[in-house]
């Protein structure tokens, strides 16, 4: 019976992930860094991909960032309850990263699409071998039961509808598994 409830939960999506929610702090994410090349960029990807607009890199090197140019990499945010996403720019030219990325946290479960913060977002310009990053919020099960466990990230960067899939673990208390306990901060320079 806990196992069918767990299953319904995981596969409830709640609130879009355009619609703002607060964030529910920071985190530890674990141990765990992961670091993926650009080659690992996955079409189609994400139904909660970042804002629309954004022009295609020009010759000053200035349009959005695109998936194929940009390492990705976790690593823990500032507390528990948060990963850091590290996007970092591959290409030869400098390119911009606005808005929200499309976070989706997927395990054998199910799929949950993070809400966005009511942080603003920024124009950040990403130089070829410096990163941006977001952080990924979530409320940690510490309800003594087993749980949801998601084990990968589905991001899409701001601008983009090419994915890339990252290794975590999250684990989040039946109850709490909605899109408005797990949120997405806007990236940020660094």
């Amino acid at each position: 019976m806990v196992g069918d409830a767990s299953k319904d939960a995981a596969k409830k999506n709640g609130a879009s992930p355009s619609s703002p929610a607060k964030s529910s702090g920071g985190g530890s994410a674990g141990d765990d860094t992961s670091s993926t090349g650009p080659t690992e960029d996955k079409a189609g990807g994400s139904s909660s991909g970042g804002e629309t607009g954004g022009s295609g890199e020009g010759p000053s090197g200035s349009g959005a960032c695109k998936t194929s140019q940009l390492a990705f990499s976790t690593s823990n945010g500032a507390g528990q309850g948060s990963i850091l996403v590290n996007m970092k720019n591959t290409g030869s030219a400098a390119c911009t990263l606005n808005g929200f990325p499309g976070a989706d946290l997927s395990g054998a479960d199910g799929t949950l699409n993070a809400s966005r913060t009511d942080l603003p977002a920024t124009p950040v310009s990403v130089k070829p071998g410096q990163s941006a990053h977001f952080s990924l919020n979530y409320t940690p099960n510490e309800s003594g039961g087993s749980g949801v466990t998601f084990d990968s990230v589905v991001v899409t960067p701001p601008n983009e509808t090419h994915s890339q899939t990252l290794p975590v673990s999250v684990n989040l208390a039946v109850a709490d598994n909605d899109s408005s306990s797990v949120t997405v901060d806007p990236v940020s320079a660094g």
